[in-house]
């Protein structure tokens, strides 16, 4: 099986898994299960096209923590989004497990299951899918007048998503009447009116203009840190998943060939496919000090502390600028290590470490 084999550090580490997938396999065509009773865990693409299914996803494993930001990404066909519905049941697997919460999903009535999804489980797709016919507020406030409940509580709940978003004014507003950034805000505004538990986005801002993009993935970020949501999003940008993720499962090909923090991924590829997707990201933005840090405490005055999680990026100007090392500093604020100039001018101009590789993080 496939999916966190490989895996990272993350600030989520020792949360409890809110949603766990096992086994999972999505085969399109004449009868997939018996094809897995016949076949079991060893399908190849040959056996797939004699019997003439398409392998969607094959044999995946994910664990989502709770409270993280879980990107799934890959090129288009990869089987990211057929991933996601299954996971959320739009879809039904051909075999595999699911456990929500610590609940079979996969044994829920279909009752059961539209009740998760009413109240506990949130979806942003690429489409905004708004209600033309309604305002900013009723498009927000749609999925409480679904569930039934009064008109003076959903409302009042959607204008605190709506203020939320940054929509406040524009209650009375229709689709037509606002920009594709504002629309989307309405969806996302909607998507959370229900306070769910795990929030599904499906490449969300794909469809934006750069900027409107780079400004919603900041809008993104600060409700995140506002709501603590359980998150998994969907991107094929890597830029986007390494600014947004606390961990990244790469897919290709129906399957989930590494998980792992964006540090990992970019330091400790798995595959050469991984290597392929990071080459050309800025390692600067990604690398953190505990990675690039001379280990263990200082013998000489240095320049002051640093935490560790702070990228090379973030922590340029200042490291160039000293003329003594820096202190970094582990979680709790104890001294684990130094870090000076050359060590990120290393890092800035792709030269490689005097100790041949970057270390793993601490």
């Amino acid at each position: 099986m496939t999916g966190d084999a490989v895996g990272g550090t993350s600030g989520h580490t020792g949360s409890a898994i809110k949603l766990d997938g096992r086994g999972l396999w999505k085969l399109y065509g004449r009868d997939p299960q018996d094809f897995l009773k016949r076949h079991g865990d060893v399908v190849d693409d040959e056996a797939l096209a004699a019997a003439g299914l398409v392998g969607a996803v094959r044999d995946t494993d994910v664990a989502i923590r709770e409270g993280e930001i879980f990107v799934i990404m890959g090129l288009s066909g990869s089987g990211k989004s057929t991933l996601v519905r299954c996971l959320s049941r739009l879809v039904e697997p051909s075999a595999g497990a699911i456990s929500f919460g610590g609940r079979d999903l996969l044994a829920m009535t279909p009752a059961e299951l539209i009740e998760v999804r009413r109240h506990e489980m949130g979806m942003v797709f690429q489409n905004f899918a708004l209600l033309p016919h309604l305002t900013v507020l009723e498009n927000a406030a749609f999925p409480l007048d679904v569930q039934g409940v009064a008109r003076g509580v959903r409302e009042e709940r959607a204008q605190r998503m709506v203020e939320l978003v940054g929509l406040a004014g524009r209650e009375a507003h229709y689709p037509r009447e606002l920009s594709g950034g504002q629309q989307q805000r309405v969806g996302i505004a909607r998507s959370l009116v229900v306070e769910p538990d795990v929030w599904f986005l499906d490449e969300p801002f794909s469809a934006l203009d750069p900027l409107i993009r780079r400004e919603m993935q900041d809008e993104f970020l600060r409700l995140q840190a506002l709501l603590h949501k359980t998150i998994v999003f969907i991107t094929h940008d890597f830029d986007e998943a390494i600014r947004l993720a606390d961990r990244i499962a790469v897919m290709k090909d129906g399957r989930i060939v590494q998980t792992a923090t964006p540090e990992e991924l970019v330091l400790h590829p798995a595959t050469s496919y991984v290597e392929d997707f990071t080459r050309d990201v800025v390692r600067a933005k990604v690398v953190r000090l505990r990675s690039i840090m001379t280990p263990g405490t200082p013998i000489v005055d240095t320049a002051g502390e640093l935490p560790g999680t702070l990228t090379v990026a973030e922590a340029a100007d200042r490291v160039e600028s000293a003329d003594r090392p820096w202190r970094v500093l582990g979680e709790v604020g104890e001294t684990i290590g130094t870090v000076d100039a050359r060590a990120v001018l290393d890092v800035l101009i792709g030269r490689p470490r005097r100790d041949d590789a970057l270390a793993r993080p601490a």
